[in-house]
C-alpha cells in the first residue's frame, strides 16, 4: 500500500475556523448549567472579547491579503476569499448563539436571583426619575452629538467604541433640515450603572439603554424618530518596519495612536436598525468586504464583565480557593537555601505564585546578590515584580530587563514599565528586532562562599501575578550549573552581539526548538517500529505548524500512541485512516485557562519530559525567542505525568476533536465517576501545605 501524502489538504483543518470552534467551546460554558451563574456571564464576555481580537488581527490580516490580490493557500487549500466567506458564515451562527444565551438564559436567571439587568420597559417610575437625573448629571455634560450635513461630515469612529446613529425630523435654530446625527459614548463613562440600593440584589442598567431612553434631551425642538447602536471593529495589528526604525519604543508609540483608526473590518448594528441606515453606515466605512452583524442586544457584550465585578454574590461565582505552597517552602525565609537543596517545581494556579515574587524580592534585598536579569512579556499594570526590580536597581544591583514591547495589546503597559525601570537605572532592552522575546526567564547572580552561583526561574507563562491565578502554568526554580550557564548565555545573546550560544540542556527558538520537536517525534516512531514503549503526550495552546503535524502523522503510522491536549487552534485532523488513527486531540475549557506547554515522550521506557514557553506554531519556532527546559527530577516527572493523565481522564469539561473538524463534548458512562481535571488538581495541590515539592 502506497504511503499517503501527508501534505494533502484534506488532512488539515483551517486555522481560522478552528479558532471559531474553540470560541464556541468557550461560549458553551455560558450555556452550561453546572457553571455558577455569574461565571457563565463571564464566559459569554470572554467569547465576545476573543471574537473582537480575532477580527482585529486574523480577519484584518486576511482582508489585507485579499486587497493586495495575494495570499498563499492555507494548508487546507482554502483561498483567502473562501476563508472570509466561511468565517462570516460561522461567526454569524456564533453571534446568534451569544445573544440567545444572553436573552433567553442569562438575563432571566440573573433577574430570578435578584440581580436584574433592567431594560427600559422594566423601570419603575422612581427608577426612571433617578436615571433621568443621572443622565442629566453624569452623561449629558460629556456628550457631543454630531449632526450630519455637508458642513459636518461623518465623524471618525474609534475602534470598538459605543456609538448611536439617530434619525431626526424638524429644523434646527439655523433652519437646517435635521435628518441624521451621531452620538458617541466617551470611554470614560461606565458601561454598567448600578441603581441605588443596598445589599447584593442591586439592579443594573446598561449605559446604552440610558442613552437611548434620554437621547431626545440632546436635540431640543427636534423630534427623535429612532436611535440605534453600532460599533466598528478595526485592524489593530501594529506595523513596524524592522529595517527602517532606529528606536523601537518611539516607533511603537507612534503606531499605537493609529490603532484606534485602522481599516474597518466589522460593523455591528442593533437588529432594529432600518436597512437604509445600515447601508448608510456601511458606506461610511468603505464597506467593500466589510462584515456586518445585526445583534439582538447591546453591541459590546464584553462590557457586561462589569456586572460580574459589581455584584457581590459569592454563591453565584466559583468558590474562592487558596493556592498551595510546596512543603519545603512553608515557614522558610531563605528561598535561595531551599533551591540549593533541590529544584522546586510550581504548578499555577493550584500552587501559589508568591514564591516567584519572593524570589525577586529576596534578591532585591539580599546584599550577596550582584545582578538580576529578567524577561517580561506581559506583566500588567502596577506589577509587584516590577516593584522588586525597581527596588533592586535602587539598592545598587545590576538589573537587566528584556521587555517585549510588541506583546499584543500590552504594548502601552510595557512602554510604561520600561520607562519606570529606566528611570531607576535598570538596563532595559527590547530583545531582538524582528523576533518577539516570548521566553520566560529570570536569573539571579549571587556571590557565595563557594563562589558565584546562578539561581534561575524558568516558566511556561508570563510573570503576571493576576493571570497566575487564572492560567495553568509550570515554573521551575533551579541553581543547577548547566541550566544557569545556558540562561546566562541566552541573556548575553539578547542583550549584546553574540553568535548562537551552545546550550547544554535548554533548547531555544529560533535556533533548534523546531528541530528538537521533529527529532523527538522521529525517535518515538523508531521506538515503536522496534517494539519498544512509544507514546507522546503534548499539551499546548495551539498546534498549527505543518511540519510538526506531518511528524505526528508519521509517528501515528509507526504505531506511536499520540495524545494531544490542545486548548485552542488545532490544524491536525485526528482519526484519519492510514494517517492519524493513533492520534487523539482533546481540548479542556473550564474555570482556568489551560496555558502550560508540556511535552512527554515515552522514549523506549526512559521518559523525556520538558516544559516550554512555545506552542507548536511556525511563529513560535521561527519568529520568536522561546525556551524549552527539561524536567529532570523523578518526582517532578511523576507529578507532571500525573497531571497530564488527569487531563486525559477528564469527562466533564473536555472536548474530543473529530476527524471532520467538529468537537464533541466527552460524556461519562452511566456508572462512570465524574472527573473534572481542574477540580481534581485543585484538591490535590491547594489544600494548604502539600507534599508536592
Amino acid at each position: 500500500m502506497d504511503a499517503p501524502d501527508l501534505k494533502a489538504p484534506q488532512h488539515y483543518i483551517n486555522r481560522e475556523l478552528s479558532f471559531l470552534e474553540f470560541n464556541q467551546r468557550v461560549l458553551d460554558q455560558a450555556f452550561d448549567e453546572s457553571v455558577p451563574l455569574l461565571e457563565r456571564l463571564r464566559f459569554l464576555c470572554i467569547s465576545c472579547s476573543n471574537l473582537d481580537e480575532f477580527f482585529e488581527i486574523r480577519v484584518a490580516g486576511l482582508k489585507q491579503l485579499q486587497e493586495l490580490g495575494g495570499g498563499q493557500l492555507a494548508a487546507d487549500a482554502m483561498s483567502v476569499p473562501e476563508q472570509l466567506t466561511a468565517i462570516h458564515d460561522r461567526t454569524s451562527r456564533l453571534v446568534t448563539d451569544q445573544y440567545r444565551c444572553l436573552n433567553e438564559l442569562l438575563l432571566p436567571k440573573l433577574a430570578a436571583e435578584g440581580v436584574p439587568l433592567l431594560g427600559r420597559s422594566d423601570w419603575s417610575r422612581q427608577q426612571s426619575e433617578w436615571l433621568e437625573q443621572y443622565f442629566e448629571r453624569e452623561i449629558e455634560p460629556v456628550l457631543s452629538p454630531l449632526g450630519l450635513d455637508p458642513a459636518r461630515p461623518f465623524p471618525r469612529i474609534q475602534n470598538k467604541s459605543l456609538n448611536f446613529i439617530v434619525r431626526l425630523e424638524g429644523k434646527d435654530a439655523f433652519n437646517r433640515d435635521s435628518e441624521l446625527a451621531i452620538v458617541q459614548a466617551p470611554r470614560s463613562l461606565p458601561r454598567v450603572v448600578p441603581l441605588p440600593g443596598a445589599g447584593a440584589t442591586r439592579a443594573c442598567v446598561l449605559l446604552s439603554t440610558i442613552m437611548q431612553a434620554f437621547v431626545h434631551k440632546l436635540f431640543t425642538g427636534i423630534k427623535v424618530m429612532g436611535c440605534y447602536q453600532f460599533r466598528v471593529t478595526r485592524n489593530s495589528d501594529l506595523f513596524v518596519d524592522d529595517e527602517e526604525i532606529d528606536d523601537l519604543r518611539r516607533a511603537l508609540e507612534g503606531e499605537l495612536a493609529h490603532r484606534r483608526y485602522g481599516a474597518a473590518v466589522r460593523l455591528e448594528v442593533s437588529n432594529d436598525c432600518p436597512e437604509d441606515m445600515v447601508k448608510f453606515l456601511q458606506a461610511q466605512f468603505a464597506s467593500n468586504g466589510l462584515d456586518t452583524y445585526p445583534v439582538a442586544g447591546p453591541v459590546n457584550l464584553n462590557r457586561l464583565t462589569a456586572v460580574y465585578d459589581l455584584v457581590q454574590r459569592p454563591d453565584l461565582k466559583y468558590p474562592i480557593f487558596t493556592p498551595g505552597i510546596p512543603k519545603r517552602l512553608v515557614g522558610s525565609s531563605d528561598l535561595f537555601a531551599c533551591i540549593r537543596q533541590k529544584d522546586i517545581l510550581l504548578h499555577h494556579p493550584y500552587q501559589s505564585f508568591a514564591p516567584v515574587m519572593d524570589f525577586l524580592r529576596q534578591a532585591a534585598a539580599d546584599p550577596q546578590v550582584l545582578a538580576i536579569k529578567q524577561t517580561l512579556y506581559r506583566a500588567g499594570h502596577d506589577s509587584p515584580l516590577v516593584d522588586a526590580l525597581v527596588a533592586a536597581a535602587n539598592a545598587g544591583k545590576d538589573v537587566t530587563v528584556i521587555v517585549e514591547l510588541r506583546a499584543r495589546f500590552d504594548e502601552e503597559a510595557n512602554i510604561e514599565l520600561s520607562n519606570r525601570l529606566q528611570e531607576v537605572g535598570a538596563h532595559v532592552m527590547y530583545g531582538v528586532v524582528g523576533y518577539k522575546t516570548h521566553a520566560k526567564l529570570a536569573l539571579v547572580v549571587r556571590r557565595e562562599a563557594s563562589g558565584i552561583r546562578r539561581y534561575c526561574h524558568l516558566g511556561t507563562g508570563n510573570y503576571h501575578p493576576r493571570t497566575s491565578r487564572q492560567y495553568t502554568d509550570y515554573g521551575l526554580f533551579t541553581c543547577a550549573d548547566d541550566i544557569g550557564h545556558d540562561v546566562h548565555e541566552l541573556f548575553l545573546q539578547l542583550t549584546s552581539l553574540t553568535q548562537t550560544p551552545k546550550l547544554s540542556c535548554l533548547t531555544q527558538s529560533p535556533f533548534g526548538m523546531h528541530e528538537m520537536v521533529l527529532a523527538k517525534l522521529a525517535r518515538e516512531a523508531e521506538h515503536a517500529r522496534a517494539g519498544r514503549p512509544a507514546r507522546v503526550i503534548a499539551k499546548m495552546n495551539a498546534l498549527v505548524d505543518q511540519r510538526a503535524i506531518e511528524a505526528l502523522y508519521r509517528a501515528s503510522r509507526a504505531g506511536v500512541k499520540v495524545e494531544l491536549i490542545v486548548r485552542g487552534v488545532c490544524a491536525l485532523r485526528p482519526g484519519v485512516p492510514g494517517v492519524s488513527e493513533n492520534v487523539t486531540v482533546r481540548s479542556i475549557v473550564g474555570r482556568f485557562l489551560e496555558h502550560s506547554r508540556v511535552f512527554y515522550f515515552e522514549n523506549g521506557g526512559e521518559p523525556d519530559i520538558s516544559c516550554a514557553s512555545a506552542d507548536w506554531m511556525e511563529r513560535n519556532f521561527y519568529r520568536r525567542v522561546e525556551v524549552a527546559f527539561p524536567i529532570r527530577r523523578p518526582e517532578h516527572r511523576q507529578r507532571i505525568l500525573r497531571d497530564l493523565e488527569m487531563c486525559l481522564k477528564d469527562n466533564t469539561q473536555a472536548w474530543l476533536l473529530q476527524p471532520d473538524g467538529r468537537y464533541e463534548r466527552i460524556t461519562r458512562g452511566k456508572n462512570e465517576r465524574a472527573v473534572n481535571a481542574q477540580a481534581e488538581l485543585l484538591a490535590a495541590y491547594a489544600a494548604g501545605p502539600n507534599v508536592a515539592v
